[in-house]
């Protein structure tokens, strides 16, 4: 408990991330830590969880905080029943307060939904849902290892629309495995036709600890070239404009009103607890996650010991370069005192490299701050690893 109860929050009102690592199938892309459903996993499981919130709430600053912020993921965190749900959030509530207009996330799988569930979510406190869709090519779906049908996907969401969820998003997946360009702008147009408040559109990475990651060592996977995926991009980017949304983050884009407050908290590298099996979390200068096996996790919190796995204290110089990383994901960029500053303390390399993003049109300035263009975004990493 030493550490946690130094690891004082410079702000009073922060997020929170819960973790629920249980999944009825691992898809072979994903790299996050998961655990197959067993019977009574989830009954094991919720005391664990309830009992490291209680634990969290015993250091000195834990009173002096308010949650804006908690978003439920995983693995796949619309197993929970309702009852469970409710219990989580009622005990957040009573140790920490849930600010009266917190957003409050729940990823779900389609094949996992049901009204009776999401209306008990509903009554619980959840006020937004994240749908796990990735696909709505009936082809496709079974190579991602995914349990649901486009036709699922659709009822799915129809059915958060039935339980008064009036803040619904849709994830997508591009740069598929055999996903032609115009396969991809039939699932955007498909996922946009529905009227969703939120889409987010990821380009698949092989990161460590996926399966296909691990696979790709014993035999290629066909992804697709840089162009089509670059393409696939680009079309998004239309279709969603078209749409009305803003593309307000990299891979993110909203209806006006309807941005994610929890995931602009990570963007703006503020603070935020990370409670459950493999969760991460960041307070004060402290970036810390949590032991991945749920077992172990459980023995943990069990002994009244906070089930940190690793912890960082973040440097002067790193939390500037992360502030500045993050925050030109965003559509509306950094102040661009920011990125002189960084500019300032050198490498020389670096000033020339910020002339040069300007001057392709990459890197624009308004009003005070620095943006990515659309063309900034397609190539930021490269920018990234110069902000290092």
């Amino acid at each position: 408990m030493s550490d946690l109860a130094s690891w004082a929050p410079r702000a009073g009102s922060i997020g929170a991330y819960l973790h629920v690592p249980f999944c009825v199938q691992r898809c072979g892309y994903c790299s996050f830590n998961t655990a197959p459903e067993s019977p009574g996993a989830v009954a094991r499981f919720l005391p664990a969880l309830l009992g490291e919130i209680d634990l969290v709430a015993k250091a000195p600053w834990a009173g002096a905080i308010g949650l804006r912020s908690v978003f439920l993921g995983g693995g796949t965190p619309s197993l929970l029943p309702a009852e469970a749900m409710a219990a989580i959030l009622d005990r957040l509530r009573a140790r920490f307060g849930i600010e009266a207009d917190a957003e409050i996330t729940v990823e779900c799988n389609p094949e996992s939904v049901s009204l009776e569930r999401l209306s008990g979510y509903r009554r619980a406190g959840v006020t937004r849902i994240s749908l796990g869709v990735q696909s709505l090519d009936d082809r496709i779906l079974p190579t991602l290892d995914r349990l649901h049908t486009a036709a699922q996907a659709r009822d799915a969401f129809d059915t958060a629309r039935a339980a008064g969820f009036e803040d619904v998003s849709v994830d997508l997946i591009y740069g598929l495995p055999a996903l032609d360009l115009a396969t991809w702008e039939e699932t955007v147009k498909g996922a946009l036709g529905w009227g969703p408040d939120h889409l987010s559109a990821y380009a698949l990475t092989l990161d460590e600890g996926s399966l296909w990651r691990s696979e790709a060592a014993r035999r290629p996977i066909a992804l697709p070239p840089e162009d089509t995926v670059t393409a696939q991009y680009t079309r998004l980017t239309q279709l969603g404009a078209e749409a009305g949304f803003e593309h307000y983050e990299v891979s993110n884009y909203a209806r006006p009103g309807h941005r994610s407050t929890h995931n602009q908290i990570y963007w703006r590298a503020e603070e935020y607890l990370g409670l459950g099996p493999g969760a991460c979390g960041f307070l004060g200068d402290v970036r810390y996650g949590n032991v991945k096996p749920v077992d172990r996790y459980g023995d943990m919190v069990a002994r009244g010991e906070p089930p940190i796995g690793t912890h960082e204290t973040l440097t002067p110089r790193q939390r500037m370069a992360e502030r500045l990383i993050l925050g030109l994901r965003l559509g509306d960029g950094v102040p661009a005192a920011w990125l002189d500053e960084r500019a300032a303390l050198g490498p020389a390399r670096l000033g020339s490299a910020l002339a040069a993003w300007r001057e392709r049109g990459l890197l624009g300035e308004r009003a005070g701050r620095v943006r990515l263009t659309e063309a900034g975004f397609l190539l930021s990493d490269a920018l990234f690893i110069e902000l290092l």
